[in-house]
């Protein structure tokens, strides 16, 4: 599994990673119902901002993870707009990325390990109607840590176009989504060969 985390002695690097969890789940929550309009929608982003900078990431490391986060809004986006108006389309799109930002800030100031502690530590009561809560953490573990390999993919996939001095075009999502699955093909083989799927 990939871990964004990096070391440092910010507040956001010195928190429990369960406080962290549910301070993500709470501003997701808040983003997701209160950001109806374009300057709430703004608003949020700037509020991600803030907390990257609690973190002790500055600016540079906002603008990369926004810039990491630009294929996510490009494919909510395009469909987005098929089914409502752009002011909406661009509110919706804002707040996934806010979000997608929220927990690339998680994994950037958590450990992996203490993030599948304090997910087990939530889902414990679920043992009892036969839900296994590590299983349920390391899942949720991997697709936060998994949202910056797509990234990865995305940029490949934009350098290599730009090589061959081809436009980019609905056809670099198809590929995108085609690399995203055959590595999720490779995660499962990965974890299959362990015995942990």
């Amino acid at each position: 599994m990939i871990s964004l985390y990096r070391p440092g002695s910010s507040p956001l690097h010195r928190a429990p990673a369960g406080a962290k969890l549910a301070g993500l789940a709470v501003l997701a929550l808040v983003i997701s119902l209160g950001a109806r309009t374009v300057p709430l929608a703004g608003i949020a982003l700037a509020v991600v901002a803030v907390a990257f900078a609690f973190g002790g990431f500055g600016p540079v490391t906002w603008l990369r993870q926004l810039w990491a986060a630009r294929w996510i809004a490009v494919f909510v986006a395009a469909t987005q707009l098929i089914f409502l108006t752009p002011a909406d389309a661009l509110v919706n799109t804002t707040r996934v990325v806010s979000v997608v930002m929220l927990a690339g800030l998680l994994t950037l100031t958590t450990r992996t390990s203490d993030l599948l502690e304090a997910l087990q530590r939530v889902l414990s009561p679920l043992r009892r109607v036969g839900v296994d809560p590590w299983r349920v953490g390391f899942t949720l573990t991997l697709t936060i840590a998994l949202v910056p390999v797509v990234a990865d993919f995305a940029a490949r996939i934009r350098d290599a176009q730009r090589a061959r001095g081809v436009r980019l075009g609905p056809r670099a999502i198809v590929t995108l989504l085609v690399m995203s699955l055959r590595h999720a093909d490779d995660v499962a083989d990965a974890l299959t060969a362990r015995g942990i799927a």
